[in-house]
């Protein structure tokens, strides 16, 4: 019995020994990080804990402001940090590099047509109007929305890093091109309680993603992807609102800049 016990507490030693310790520490971290953002960094427990603390006025952008923060900060920085200090990577290796940024930067023009045009359309839905942005504040004021926007861009860059980069590159040198499929779990997962349409096309969506920054060696690429379209959706229904712009022909466009100064 003690001789089976050992050699048990042997085989763990050694498969201990034969773990990629940075790819470990990411995993566990990546879950650690989320759970965080869920617990404390959502707008309900700013407004449990901390809006008191905030000026009436500004209460509103505030708690908008502490959920992007606080995604960027646990889903961009921490990571970084975790690589960085604590692994020794260079910023080239953990997907902060320029990359093929040639490649990078024409599929982003690309795509940003296809997007502006999309998010014209989709802003002539009430249920969009409503929607977004957000922060109805700004929706009135421009440099509220100057604000809001730039708040929600951090947003991105710390849901973008955190698989795109901290999990695709920190698993890399244990899984190889595998990383992209790993990434893609938890970032699909994390789509569960979206429409049913939304949740399944994250699956693709995530491994299109990894793809695309494992080709481009740089993890910027994804986040105009994501906050580009966002943005314009923002911006259209702001327009939309300032002006009364309806419809979707060039009379409505023109009414939208005219009336949205």
């Amino acid at each position: 019995m003690i001789g089976r016990l050992r050699r048990e507490w042997q085989g763990f030693r050694e498969g201990l020994r034969r773990l990629d310790t940075q790819a470990a520490v990411v995993l566990v971290a990546a879950v650690v990080l989320v759970l965080l953002q869920l617990q404390i960094g959502n707008r309900s427990f700013f407004w449990a804990h901390i809006a008191e603390a905030v000026d009436p006025a500004n209460r509103q952008l505030a708690a908008w402001g502490w959920w992007f923060g606080m995604q960027g900060v646990l889903g961009f920085v921490v990571p970084v940090l975790i690589l960085t200090l604590g692994f020794k990577r260079k910023p080239s290796e953990i997907g902060l590099g320029l990359g093929d940024w040639k490649l990078a930067s024409v599929l982003a023009l690309l795509y940003a047509v296809p997007v502006v045009i999309g998010t014209w359309v989709l802003s002539n839905g009430a249920d969009f109007q409503a929607q977004y942005p957000h922060f109805a504040g700004a929706k009135f004021d421009w440099g509220l929305f100057l604000v809001y926007e730039l708040l929600f861009l951090f947003y991105w860059l710390g849901w973008e890093y955190l698989w795109r980069g901290f999990v695709l590159f920190g698993t890399a040198p244990a899984f190889g091109v595998g990383a992209i499929v790993v990434q893609m779990v938890p970032f699909a997962i994390l789509h569960a309680d979206k429409p049913v349409a939304e949740a399944y096309l994250s699956i693709l969506g995530g491994l299109a993603l990894g793809a695309l920054v494992w080709r481009c060696r740089s993890f910027w690429i994804a986040v105009p992807i994501h906050a580009f379209q966002m943005l314009a959706l923002d911006f259209w229904c702001t327009l939309r609102a300032r002006s009364g712009a309806e419809g979707l022909g060039l009379d409505a466009l023109m009414q939208a800049f005219g009336g949205g100064s």
